[in-house]
């Protein structure tokens, strides 16, 4: 759990711990509030966005498909992924991207086991693609909006809106952990 990192508004992030005896529980009168596990397809890496994050009641209880667009139905993706050598899709979802001037454009956004593909679904070009590796964290706000930055020290970083927000967080984090030792850092800040 040390990966999740709150700012609280402060310039130093900081740890967050949970503390289970903290929580209140719902069937006591006055009582604390316990976490009970749902029959829900909800892992262990996404529980902790409730102690840290407003969430909507819809985004904690919904069933994950990973492919949002149908990616073999598309020949253009295929052809994208398949020059890059990459053959597994973990997530593909359209996304609102914001650019360096702050305008809004579609994108396709798939996660692979190895990167990050950025695709112009009108033209179906590639538009960027990032490396696992290259991926240093993954910044979010302590609000129930849509917004996710992917900070990339070695490149400019990526600022996006989706509606899958939690899905792609999981999927990043699960695909750097299983590639390599390295666990990607959730940071959780309003600034």
């Amino acid at each position: 759990m040390s990966r999740y990192l709150s700012n609280g508004g402060g310039t130093q992030a900081q740890k967050v711990r949970f503390d289970e005896e903290a929580i209140p529980d719902e069937d006591e009168v006055g009582g604390t509030l316990k976490l009970r596990p749902s029959d829900s397809n909800i892992t262990e890496d996404q529980e902790p966005f409730m102690g840290i994050k407003v969430r909507r009641k819809a985004s904690i209880h919904r069933d994950y498909l990973g492919d949002y667009v149908d990616v073999p139905s598309r020949p253009y993706l295929m052809k994208i992924l398949e020059k890059q050598g990459d053959k597994k899709v973990l997530f593909a979802d359209t996304v609102l991207k914001f650019t360096s001037t702050g305008k809004m454009k579609r994108r396709i956004l798939l996660v692979t086991d190895f990167a990050i593909y950025i695709v112009d679904p009108e033209s179906g070009a590639l538009k960027r693609r990032i490396a696992l590796a290259a991926v240093e964290k993954l910044c979010l706000s302590e609000l129930s909006d849509n917004f996710l930055a992917i900070i990339i020290p070695t490149e400019y970083d990526l600022l996006m809106a989706s509606t899958r927000k939690t899905e792609i967080v999981t999927i990043l984090v699960d695909a750097t952990k299983s590639q390599s030792d390295y666990e990607l850092d959730v940071l959780f800040s309003n600034r």
